[in-house]
């Protein structure tokens, strides 16, 4: 029996032991694969990839509405170096030994111009020091890699043909072994226009982040092709099994000019009132086409840049915009009209258990406003007490005007991330309902809506009753051939009645006119709107916690006669506005600089013979100015002998009758300052720094200051101060 157990124990043990042995061979194999074979490996790897590779087809253009590019996929490279000459497969000696030779040359050579290569990389590289390239050279000879990253980072196409001009590396890939790995880079040539509605790739992983990338990804992506690498007479090469097919381009209904005017018109108001957030929305009345939208936010260092889509997303109350919608329902339900008014007395009226308040209780309050009154001067008292006084004991019935109207529904934009507007009716059991919650709801609280559902009630109202969907995309094109279209799609046909529709345009053409709107008025042409203020609510804190927000908007649209364009302004600002105007005076900028954009009547024909048709040139650049009015067919000469090319001159220019420009070069003596009065910033500054001059300069327009005199002694470092009007 103690014979057996011994016999068992040593079986055991040899088991063991075996097991053991084989462990510490396959750490042992494992080991010597990681770091003796790793090479070998990896060029196996890369051989095996190269049997079965993809070809990344070119992602698709985003167009603006009048083909204008707005985000494209231009080519960056990472840049490698092969220190390695190619190694034949059962290479004889003889062959080695010429390969090694090879390399000793090239090694050789490379020493020899490292000094200009890391000189020359740092030119084209100034972040890395020309010590940083030389040792980082070093350390890739050493390592003997065959994919030895020189740069950290992606390089434009012109930085990578700047860099494959230098010493050794212009021998061509084979000789030096320098090249570049090509990847996409979606770009925006219009810079942050639109960016957040335009939406991000992640090139890294060449993914949609946001935006119409991400909506459209299918669409702008493509299909990836393949090859195979096939040996022909001792060379590899790249067999095309399945060709690439490029993305299709998307064209947008953005329009880049009126793009710019609204971005502009609104952070120069978000600057002057230092507030936290800013949107404006610029439609197309019968199209619905979405020609401009702003989504600014201040970020930490006071700049303000498009974060996310506040437009579409944003869930806040609306305000005093609501009131609108409150005073339709109640007209279509014939409960009252035009003709009626409410006496509000001095501006505060107990409504069941809460004050309710117009905005000038302080001064007296309006006393009787009518129907319209109510409207034109935003009257809370007016709104509520005639909502609550016929919807009180079935509320339900205004919600379902509110409803009836498509207040309540989801747009299904063609981009992700709007918000879903949520207004409540009371249910069955009361129990999310109280008795103020009516009068509250009547003027924009208690309800949450985003402002593009907003802009597209007063859009409906604009269009004749019609409300049509917002539109960001009007076709898919490839080649050239449209692909697919997106026609203007109705959500309501009608929104009320005629009736009641030319009621509700007659009082938000009062609301500017006469109103509290007057700001959003322009002299070149009527328009119709509704002003907003709503505090913003602090979430589980209510309106009574710390810094009060709120919220200031206008929303209307213009010519009101024959409406071309609705447009929505709305501002988050903390702590009580100054005027409750903001918004409108940003809508006033918007307004009449796209009606004056769209003028499209030939001013040619309004010439008569006493007409100054010539262009105001300012001085600066002959050269440039000569080929601007030369692109544009406005005949003109320089005086005397033609300036040498690219030389600065500075220049005057004179109307000869009024056909003809005569540009007239002015000397700029060496060691004297320079007279810039008369030129534009750019020519202004370069001139000045060019002679080694510190400028500053304030205003826009032409230099009409410098404060050096003109022909004085000038020293190098000096600082001269310009100012423009």
């Amino acid at each position: 029996m103690l014979s057996d157990k011994r016999n068992i124990m040593n079986r055991y043990s040899l088991i063991m032991l075996a097991m053991i042995v084989i462990g510490v061979l396959i750490v042992a194999k494992a080991a010597y694969t990681m770091f003796f074979e790793r090479d070998y490996w990896e060029r196996v790897a890369k051989q095996v990839e190269r049997d079965n590779v993809e070809i990344e087809a070119n992602r698709g253009n985003i167009l603006s509405s009048d083909g204008k590019l707005m985000a494209s996929s231009l080519p960056e490279y990472y840049l490698y170096m092969d220190f390695m000459t190619s190694k034949k497969k059962n290479e004889t000696l003889q062959e080695k030994k010429a390969r090694l030779r090879q390399q000793k040359n090239k090694d050789s050579l490379l020493y020899a111009k490292l000094d200009s290569i890391s000189q020359g990389l740092h030119a084209i590289f100034p972040d890395k020091s020309a010590a940083y390239f030389k040792q980082h050279i070093r350390n890739g000879r050493r390592k003997q890699s065959r994919y030895y990253l020189m740069y950290p980072r992606r390089v434009s196409y012109i930085q990578y043909k700047a860099a494959q001009q230098l010493p050794f590396f212009n021998l061509g890939r084979n000789a030096s072994g320098f090249y570049g790995e090509e990847y996409n880079q979606r770009k925006h040539p219009f810079g942050s226009l639109a960016s957040r509605t335009l939406g991000r790739v992640y090139a890294a992983k060449d993914s949609a982040v946001n935006g119409l990338e991400l909506a459209f990804d299918s669409v702008l992506r493509g299909r990836n092709g393949l090859v195979h690498r096939q040996k022909v007479m001792d060379k590899f090469l790249s067999i095309v099994d399945v060709p690439p097919v490029d993305g299709c381009d998307i064209v947008t209904t953005i329009d880049v000019g009126m793009q710019d005017i609204a971005e502009k018109a609104l952070v120069d108001m978000l600057k002057e009132v230092d507030a936290r957030v800013g949107v404006a929305i610029l439609m197309e009345v019968a199209t619905g086409d979405v020609k401009a939208i702003v989504n600014m936010t201040k970020c930490n260092d006071g700049q303000y840049r498009e974060i996310r889509n506040n437009a579409i997303s944003d869930m806040m109350e609306p305000g005093s915009v609501f009131k609108t919608a409150s005073l339709m329902v109640a007209l279509e339900d014939g409960v009252i009209t035009m003709k009626d008014g409410v006496d509000t007395g001095n501006g505060v009226m107990r409504m069941h258990t809460r004050d309710m308040r117009d905005h000038n209780w302080s001064k007296g309050g309006y006393q009787y406003l009518t129907v319209p009154e109510i409207l034109m001067y935003s009257s809370n008292i007016g709104v509520s007490y005639l909502i609550d006084k016929y919807y009180f004991d079935n509320p339900n019935k205004f919600v379902d005007g509110i409803y009836r109207i498509g207040l309540n529904r989801p747009l299904h934009l063609q981009i992700p991330g709007e918000g879903v507007p949520n207004i409540r009716k009371k249910e069955k059991d009361g129990k999310n309902w109280s008795n103020t919650t009516l009068a509250w709801m009547s003027i924009g609280y208690e309800t949450q809506i985003p402002p593009m559902n907003i802009l597209t009630f007063y859009n409906a109202i604009a269009n004749n009753g019609v409300m049509v969907k917002p539109k960001f995309v009007k076709e898919i094109r490839r080649d050239d051939e449209t692909v697919k279209e997106y026609p203007t799609e109705v959500l309501n046909p009608s929104i009320c009645s005629s009736q009641t529709l030319e009621s509700v345009q007659e009082m938000l053409r009062l609301v500017v006119s006469d109103g509290l709107g007057k700001s959003a008025g322009s002299e070149q042409f009527p328009v119709s709107g509704k002003t907003g203020t709503a505090q913003i609510s602090q979430g589980a804190d209510g309106y009574k916690s710390g810094i009060v927000s709120y919220l200031l908007s206008f929303v209307g649209y213009f010519p009101s006669d024959a409406p071309k364009y609705s447009c929505m302004v709305a501002i988050q600002k903390s702590g009580y506005p100054a005027s409750s105007g903001w918004a409108a005076k940003v809508f006033n900028k918007i307004a009449e600089r796209v009606y004056a954009k769209g003028l499209t009547d030939n001013l040619l024909h309004a010439v008569d013979t006493v007409s100054e048709i010539l262009p105001k040139v300012k001085n600066g650049n002959i050269e440039n100015a000569k080929y601007v009015l030369d692109a544009l067919d406005v005949h003109n000469v320089i005086q005397g002998e033609e300036p040498i090319q690219d030389a600065f001159v500075s220049g005057k220019v004179y109307s000869k009758g009024t056909d003809l420009l005569e540009l007239v070069a002015c000397d700029q003596p060496e060691g004297l300052v320079p007279d810039v009065r008369g030129m534009g910033a750019k020519d202004a500054v370069y001139l000045l720094e060019s002679k080694g001059l510190k400028v500053s300069l304030s205003g826009m327009g032409r230099v009409y200051y410098q404060s050096l005199r003109h022909g004085s002694l000038m020293r190098k470092g000096q600082a001269i101060e310009l100012k423009l009007k």
